[in-house]
């Protein structure tokens, strides 16, 4: 029976961090979305003077309410 207990604790930690990869994963693609649709300028980039990711999320910023004007 200790057999069985300690392969379903294996099993949860497993699953755990598996939940934490995929819950750092998805935070770390919701912060970018949202800088590349809500805080990049263009001028302000993080890539330079470059606008050609601000021109490509244009007209999202402007559908989700950010201003850009």
């Amino acid at each position: 029976m200790a057999n069985t207990t300690t392969a379903h604790a294996g099993d949860l930690s497993l699953h755990l961090s598996r939940r934490a990869v995929t819950l750092c994963a998805a935070l770390i693609s919701a912060v970018l979305g949202y800088y590349f649709i809500g805080i990049d300028q263009g001028a302000v980039s993080v890539f330079g003077n470059d606008t050609h990711i601000h021109e490509f999320f244009h007209d999202a910023r402007h559908f989700l309410g950010f201003p850009c004007h």
